[in-house]
């Protein structure tokens, strides 16, 4: 069977293509890169599992949400597709078994993080297999003016050239025209091969609601009351938020149940199959929840606070109306969320001080620089994201290479005698193992393996040495353990002007905090706009339209005045406390941004290393402040 549309029937039950999808699989046939951008729901990931049945090798898929490929693998599976996951989560015989199986060339589909792209042990695994595409889900994280960037995401552009990947499929759901520019240039797609088809859901009707905060509460059961009765998600900033607001609505006789990143995974896959089987009709959520949610039905999505941007927004208020029919996505909009948005903004911007210590020590390594992000985070105070990003600059502007990442601490348990495993081999790798286990020192039961002994032994390097400790587990003649994850880079311009380098860094993160900043801004805008709210959002994305006719605005609903936000005074008392904390820990709380975020509850890596500091009453005791009123005071 060769022909798209027969496979479409066969294997995937639909008897047409939905926009889109047809041009991609096309241009993936005919060798060329593609990228996809269309609406949340509108089917992306057919685009790369009909096209991956049609293709000899291996279809590397990219994700960075573990719940999503767990649920496209069980439903590929159900179909008979061959398709598996390499993640974390999986204990060593599932590793084992998924390493045979793409060694055996049995998959079709294997779903991967993109932190695993520079992985050694995965990037042993796979080198040399026939990649015949690799689709990047989430692909506007590579842009940096995009609304989600992550670093690894960078990385992604060169493992296509270091495993001869024949195509790349980049998706998503939200890309403005300077992101879609950033993922083509990246992964080299032909203008042509950019299959953009709309973000135009003539079924949504957007609406806004003007409120102050202890308004919302009245205001959201009234919705809910007058409205049909239908699936709902209600979005809310905080996992406080979602709990409290899910009591409200059972208080008020609604069935609804809260989801978040804090509820222990059962709890949550749980809730999610209730709400996806509509025993619980409405859910309560962060943005924790939604990715990969394919309900149909939604009647109804809330922003219980205003969205961080418009690109969260069009993906959250995407998960409404997927079947067609008539939806509505309200947003309740108070000017005091903008005070907790801005303040999780500035709160992770580092300072001078933190960006130039980290640079000095990245730079005072030496040559070979051995380092792990975790560990930069806590010596620095710089979140893990926002080290990998720094390091990921230091990159691009040339100073550093990345040289992929290794486990330190490899060891393993001989599950028989060495004469018997070294009789299984020929007389020619005999010695090579020989002088493997020769540079291991030997503990009670673990066996400790010197990798700089075994390169300089056998004359291999190091990558080939894995190998052949990886072949010993693959045929049960030991147990192996692999761990101390770290990076490795090497200094590639030996004269660096330090000064204006970290100020070059700090300026570019202001820069990133400007664009968050602006992004919340435009939400405001949107709220009080009185021209069509659609064309308001597709506008930002490149797509105007003329009035759609089923707004809130074009409705007729009066023009919103978003009351001024509530900006209470500074306690000159808690300034003065803050300061004697910090005293007592310089290390968490010595600088101004460090006591700022503190006061208003934003963790960080030197405050989670000291035990109890979260529990200081002075945590979070801000929290109603903006970020940047409190570090003017701070700073004096």
């Amino acid at each position: 069977m060769h022909e798209p549309t027969e496979l479409l029937k066969a294997k995937f039950g639909f008897d047409t293509f939905r926009a889109g999808q047809l041009e991609t699989i096309e241009v993936l046939l005919a060798g060329r890169s593609a990228a996809s951008i269309f609406p949340t729901g509108s089917g992306k990931s057919l685009c790369y599992q009909l096209t991956a049945l049609l293709l000899p090798g291996l279809t590397l898929v990219v994700s960075p949400l573990l719940a999503l490929m767990k649920d496209q693998i069980d439903s590929l599976q159900a179909k008979g597709i061959e398709a598996e996951r390499l993640d974390s989560s999986l204990t060593e015989e599932k590793y084992r078994e998924v390493s045979n199986a793409i060694r055996g060339g049995h998959l079709k589909m294997l779903f991967v993080s993109p932190e695993r792209l520079t992985n050694e042990r995965f990037l042993n695994l796979i080198r040399g297999l026939q990649i015949s595409l690799l689709a990047v889900d989430e692909a506007h994280c590579i842009s940096a003016w995009g609304h989600n960037f992550r670093p690894d995401y960078l990385k992604l552009a060169k493992a296509v050239e270091s495993l001869n990947v024949e195509r790349v499929l980049a998706l998503t759901a939200t890309a403005t025209p300077k992101v879609s520019d950033d993922m083509a240039e990246a992964f080299k797609i032909q203008p042509d091969d950019v299959i953009n088809t709309g973000f135009y859901r003539p079924n949504l009707e957007f609406r806004v609601s003007a409120c102050k905060g202890h308004e919302r509460e009245e205001l959201l059961v009234k919705r809910l009351k007058e409205r049909p009765p239908g699936p709902a998600i209600v979005y809310v900033h905080l996992q406080k938020d979602a709990e409290n607001v899910a009591k409200l609505l059972v208080e008020n006789g609604f069935n609804a149940a809260p989801y978040h990143a804090g509820l222990p995974n059962e709890k949550r896959v749980a809730t999610q199959e209730a709400f996806m089987g509509g025993k619980i009709p409405i859910i309560c959520a962060t943005i924790a929840f939604g990715m990969g949610v394919d309900k149909a039905d939604i009647r109804y999505v809330y922003h219980y606070h205003l969205a961080k941007g418009f690109e969260s927004y069009l993906q959250e208020t995407g998960r409404a109306g997927r079947d067609g029919a008539p939806s509505v996505c309200e947003l309740f909009a108070c000017a005091d969320d903008c005070t907790t948005l801005e303040n999780f903004v500035y709160g992770d911007t580092p300072d001078l001080t933190g960006i130039t210590s980290l640079v000095n020590e990245v730079l005072d390594a030496g040559e070979e620089i051995d380092i792990t992000a975790r560990e930069l985070a806590s010596a620095h105070d710089i979140r893990q994201l926002v080290v990998s990003t720094l390091l990921t600059h230091l990159e691009l502007f040339g100073i550093i290479q990345f040289d992929g990442y290794y486990y330190s601490d490899i060891r393993f348990a001989a599950l028989r005698p060495s004469s018997e495993i070294l009789a299984g081999y020929s007389e020619s790798q005999v010695p090579f193992l020989k002088k493997i286990f020769a540079s291991c020192q030997k503990a009670r039961k673990w066996i400790t393996l010197d990798m700089d002994a075994a390169i300089e032994r056998t004359g291999q390097p190091r990558a080939v040495i894995i190998r052949a400790i990886e072949s010993l587990q693959d045929e049960k003649h030991i147990t192996l353990q692999m761990a101390g994850y770290r990076q490795r880079f090497k200094r590639i311009q030996p004269t660096v002007n330090r000064p204006e380098l970290c100020q070059k860094l700090n300026d570019l993160f202001a820069q990133h905090e400007q664009l968050e900043i602006d992004r919340i801004d435009a939400m405001v805008a949107y709220a009080e706009e009185d021209t069509c709210l659609t064309n308001q959002l597709l506008s930002y994305f490149g797509e105007p339209i003329e009035p759609c006719g089923h707004c809130g605005v074009c409705l007729g609903d009066a023009p919103v005045h978003l009351p001024r936000r509530n900006a209470p005074d500074i306690d000159l008392a808690v300034l003065t406390k803050i300061e004697e904390l910090a005293l007592q820990h310089p290390k968490a709380l010595g600088q101004p941004r460090q006591q700022a975020r503190f006061l208003c509850g934003l963790n960080s890596p030197a405050v989670s290393a000291k035990r109890g500091l979260r529990g200081n009453p002075l945590f979070g005791s801000c929290a109603h402040i903006p970020f940047k009123d409190l570090h003017s005071q701070l700073v004096g």
